[in-house]
């Protein structure tokens, strides 16, 4: 087994192979990450697989979502978007060598034979399989071709002994070729199976090692079995457990967002995503927050949790605050805006630096300091009369015109602000939230807001006081 500390003794090829049936879940952007950290790690090469051979169900949208989720993750491939369906030739020549070859065979089975053999094999207690009616055996007369009838093609697994492999995250792992069936790698039309593809793409790309989900687990000793018998490198492999909601349930949309992108349009930085999305069932010693440069120098698949990780949505939360209070602020600026003039608001109202300065450490994600922001970019709310009884009482009312005559003279800097605050406390005997509240209520309509010197500072001075002449 590789390790951090180990190299492999050929270059490491990995790759992503999505289906692209729907977006992009997050299990399958935690596959993606781990693939594309295990290759950074050893300076390899990552590749994009795009496994799109179900007609039925694969749309370009759903490719569209796929990039766009890798896109916005920043996991770029070295090689590809490759796609399955460009590569029909070649299925179909490896087809025909292994029929030349004596590996594959044509069956004539009907579908509702084979359903019939299963039924059979289930009333015995035994595995339901295909029996092996038309596989080819020394001696073995085969019956006779049914007119009209186009075969598939099944691969002729071998009957004795094991099939086992030492799984990078689940340690050894073996199933016993009795135990496997005849599988078929073509259908009647001639298009080529899942697991026939997977194989002949691993080998053409020369893929060295495959970390995918642990719902592969059973299709990887038939894809180890069809590369033995093609004389192909087998890749390591290691099953990564599946991701559970914080019910201990597969996680699933009635848990929230799935899709990477909605955690895009929910405002999460894509920094936050990739540390979250790696902390979920892998780990390095007791780090939770580290960079993506970290993660590469790091990864190692012998620390992969074995067992189910758990969704937390205020863990990611918590990782997401971490990182918009830690970003830069004109990068900030840049993330929101659009989002700010998606609501109605105007970035050039107000300093967004010095917004987004005052805002970041209480913003878990972007929408929030969007929706912080436009106390500054939107259009002033008036308090309502509930807030204007209870706060703007003849006392509160004095103490903001003795501010408001004292404002129109005092330097506009948060200092200058800060020190009349407690001025005007002092002249009337108040305590701080006497004089705070009834602040905000005026010149933001709401009872909270940051510090208010720094709010006021940011409105500007002409602003606050056309708001307090208002009340």
């Amino acid at each position: 087994m590789t390790s951090a500390m180990t190299a492999p003794s050929t270059p490491v090829r990995t790759r992503f192979a999505p289906s692209p049936t729907g977006f992009l879940h997050l299990g399958g952007a935690r596959t993606a990450l781990f693939a594309w950290a295990y290759a950074r790690h050893f300076g390899g090469t990552f590749i994009l697989r795009i496994e799109d051979t179900d007609l039925e169900r694969s749309t370009p949208e759903a490719v569209q979502a796929i990039l766009d989720g890798m896109q916005w993750l920043g996991l770029t491939p070295d090689e590809g978007p490759f796609y399955q369906m460009q590569h029909m030739d070649r299925y179909r020549e490896v087809i025909a060598s292994m029929l030349a070859a004596g590996t594959a065979y044509h069956c004539y089975s009907s579908t509702e034979e084979v359903d019939a053999m299963r039924e059979l094999a289930r009333a015995k207690g035994e595995k339901p399989r295909y029996d092996g009616t038309w596989r080819p055996e020394p001696g073995k007369t085969l019956p006779a071709l049914p007119a009209g009838r186009l075969p598939v093609v099944r691969f002729k697994s071998p009957q004795g002994g094991a099939t086992a492999w030492v799984d990078l995250v689940k340690g050894p792992i073996s199933f016993d070729n009795s135990e496997l069936d005849d599988l078929v790698i073509a259908r009647p039309d001639g298009t080529p199976t899942y697991n026939f593809c997977v194989v002949v793409d691993d080998w053409d790309m020369r893929i060295t090692h495959v970390l995918r989900g642990d719902d592969h687990v059973n299709n990887t000793p038939r894809q180890i079995t069809i590369l033995r018998a093609l004389g192909a490198p087998v890749p390591e492999y290691g099953h990564v457990p599946m991701i559970l909601g914080p019910d201990g349930e597969k996680l699933s949309k009635r848990h929230g967002a799935v899709s990477v992108m909605e955690y895009d349009r929910d405002g999460y930085l894509p920094e936050a995503m990739i540390n979250y999305l790696a902390r979920l069932g892998w780990s390095h010693g007791d780090d939770e927050l580290f960079s993506r440069e970290q993660l590469v120098s790091w990864f190692d698949p012998q620390h992969l949790s074995k067992s189910a990780a758990q969704w937390d949505p205020k863990k990611l939360n918590w990782v997401s605050a971490h990182y918009i209070k830690h970003s830069d602020d004109a990068h900030l600026v840049k993330a929101i805006t659009a989002r700010i003039e998606a609501r109605g608001g105007d970035t050039q109202r107000a300093d967004m630096i010095q917004v987004v300065k005052l805002l970041k450490d209480r913003s878990e994600t972007l929408e929030q300091l969007a929706d912080g922001a436009m106390m500054f970019c939107g259009d002033f709310t008036q308090p309502s009369q509930e807030l204007i009884n209870q706060h703007l009482t003849e006392t509160a009312r004095n103490a903001l015109r003795d501010f408001a005559v004292h404002a129109a003279q005092t330097p506009w800097t948060r200092e200058a602000i800060s020190a009349l605050i407690k001025t005007i406390l002092a002249n009337h005997t108040l305590k701080m939230p006497q004089l705070a509240i009834p602040l905000r209520v005026a010149v933001a309509g709401t009872t909270q807001t940051p510090a208010i010197d720094a709010v006021l500072e940011i409105l500007g001075q002409k602003t606050v006081l056309a708001r307090l002449a208002d009340i």
